[in-house]
């Protein structure tokens, strides 16, 4: 008598996994929005990959495992004079771009930054496009590249959609393992059944717990964790194309799928099918790098820094209306013991907003932490849910990120209470935010590099056609310091 578990007839491979490998490798991306964006977001993430390499606790990361190692044809990893292998560099350009928490962010259901996605799809076109040269075959080029953003933040964004993986307890950058495997064994020549081999291993890996984002461990894992998956999505590519099998059920096993044994045995949920929605409506971090719930609050802050500067000892009470998720991630008291914890620490941002009338990658240090003003005016805060704010962080046609504060004064007196609906990186701010966001990105270059090399990167950048057909190898070359 035989039953589940024993019954040895290996099954079809899981729908789910097969849609995302029937998109990668069939759909042509033809939408001038998302392939604008896309060059877009490729500047911004790469300036602020630059950016953190500012700070030791980033650059400490970076380079070979065994040091002086070298890799004929290897990867360049942008900011350095690294050679590496397409593995290494993933992890690498990964950690990097997501350290500062200052790069785009996607916000539904479940919550990430597809952009973390680079790293994987950054270096194996790189390693590619090198060895292809070496050869004497064509290298990638730059809109090859711009086309697997496209579609990494498409699978990220809409597993993401309607699927909570944070309320079962995991970390989102499973989501960056999966659309990064899936984009990188197409790259890499993979065939259709190949990308959903290589898909299964990436679920099959289970997640990192979310642990490390929220209080009280909060700490810096969270800014290399996205380089960390980005990086096994190239190393799970690489294995199935020397041939190891992939595992047809493994999100719909009984007992030992995903489903059953992560996801509380229910299976994904999909709002829309795949295309390029998700580029083209990704939001853009460009006046802060902070959290992103926190992005309208910290905006709310400055506003109101003229108003309160000089009058921090009158406060009785500060009022942050915000939305459930913001309350659920980054709302924490008590005591903070690191830049790791402080940059997802609702009030903690704001508190810097008001007393500075800006927020900076360096605000999160010790120096700054340490002014007793900051804990003064963090103590005096109380976070409230406005219910409208949640709901409308969830519409499709709206996605708001709202924020509101108002301060209240001992003699009675109170601020207007300031709002921020929609911060200057959303869809509805993009005329006002792309400018904004080719500035930040033309400050990023000048942290690495010389003024003659920043223009010349910019002028690449700057004209798409150019920038399209520009050969992967060249790209990276000219972000060697």
């Amino acid at each position: 008598m035989s039953n589940n578990f024993d019954l040895n007839e290996r099954p079809a491979a899981d729908e789910e996994m097969v849609a995302i490998a029937d998109y990668v490798m069939d759909y042509q991306i033809d939408s001038a929005t998302a392939l604008e964006t896309a060059r877009f977001c490729l500047m911004d993430t790469l300036g602020c990959g630059l950016l953190a390499q500012k700070f030791p606790e980033c650059s400490k990361h970076l380079g070979p495992i065994v040091p002086g190692t070298v890799v004929p044809n290897g990867v360049r990893v942008p900011g350095t004079q690294f050679q590496l292998d397409p593995v290494k560099a993933a992890w690498d350009i990964g950690c990097m771009i997501r350290w500062l928490d200052f790069n785009d962010t996607w916000l539904a259901a479940e919550w990430g930054h597809p952009s973390d996605n680079l790293g994987g799809i950054l270096a194996v076109a790189d390693y590619i496009s090198r060895n292809n040269v070496a050869a004497g075959l064509a290298p990638l080029t730059m809109r090859d590249v711009l086309v697997a953003m496209i579609k990494a933040h498409e699978i990220q964004g809409c597993l993401a959609l309607e699927n909570s993986f944070n309320r079962v307890g995991l970390d989102h950058v499973l989501l960056v393992r999966v659309a990064t495997t899936a984009v990188v064994t197409a790259m890499l020549g993979g065939s259709k059944e190949q990308v959903v081999d290589a898909v299964s291993h990436a679920w099959l890996d289970g997640s990192s717990l979310r642990t490390y984002r929220h209080a009280p461990n909060a700490g810096p894992r969270k800014s290399w964790a996205a380089g960390d998956a980005t990086s096994r999505a190239v190393r799970l590519a690489m294995l199935v194309l020397k041939g190891e099998i992939g595992y047809p059920s493994a999100l719909s096993a009984p007992t030992w799928g995903f489903y059953d044994v992560s996801f509380k045995g229910e299976p994904f949920k999909f709002q829309r099918p795949y295309g390029s929605y998700v580029m083209e409506n990704v939001l853009f971090k460009i006046s802060f790098p902070a959290e992103f719930h926190a992005q309208t609050a910290v905006e709310a802050a400055v506003k109101l820094h003229p108003q309160i500067i000089d009058r921090l000892d009158d406060i009785s009470k500060i009022v942050l209306s915000t939305h459930e998720s913001a309350i659920r991630i980054i709302s924490k008291t008590g005591a903070l013991n690191n830049p790791a914890d402080r940059d997802h620490c609702l009030q903690y941002m704001t508190a810097i907003g008001l007393l500075k009338g800006n927020l900076v990658a360096e605000d999160y240090e010790e120096n700054v932490a340490n002014d007793p003003r900051v804990d003064m005016l963090r103590d005096l805060m109380s976070v409230e849910e406005d219910e409208r704010y949640s709901r409308e962080y969830h519409e499709t046609d709206k996605r708001s990120i709202a924020n509101a504060i108002q301060i209240h004064f001992k003699d009675g007196s109170t601020t207007e209470k300031v709002e921020v609906e929609y911060p200057i990186g959303h869809k509805f701010r993009r005329a006002e935010g792309m400018p904004l966001l080719q500035e930040k990105f033309k400050e990023n270059l000048a942290v690495r590099f010389p003024a003659n090399q920043v223009n010349a990167v910019l002028q690449m950048c700057n004209d798409s056609e150019a920038f399209d057909n520009t050969p992967v190898q060249d790209f990276m070359d000219a972000l060697v310091i």
